[in-house]
């Protein structure tokens, strides 16, 4: 009486006999990619990246530049001029 599905090639784990601990923990492996949301994420991460881009090139544009100092950390600095 019980209806056992057979698996078939290309199933993925969706067909894998699991408890719900191991469904819940590894949600991701269950779960079907949606088209909206990784676009909006694609959207997100674009926009983060550009406006790094856009922030760099304007301190660059007002003639700062990313200075390394001794102890290995960066600092944006004003470049100088030795005629001044």
């Amino acid at each position: 009486m019980q209806d056992k599905k057979q698996s078939a090639p290309g199933d993925g784990l969706r067909s894998v006999r699991t408890t719900t601990f191991f469904r819940a923990i590894n949600f991701e492996l269950y779960a079907k990619p949606n088209a909206v949301i990784m676009g909006l994420g694609l959207v997100a991460i674009a926009g983060c990246a550009g406006y790094i881009a856009y922030m760099r090139s304007k301190y660059e544009k007002l003639g700062y530049y990313a200075a390394v100092k001794a102890d290995g950390t960066e600092q944006f600095v004003k470049k100088k001029s030795k005629w001044d």
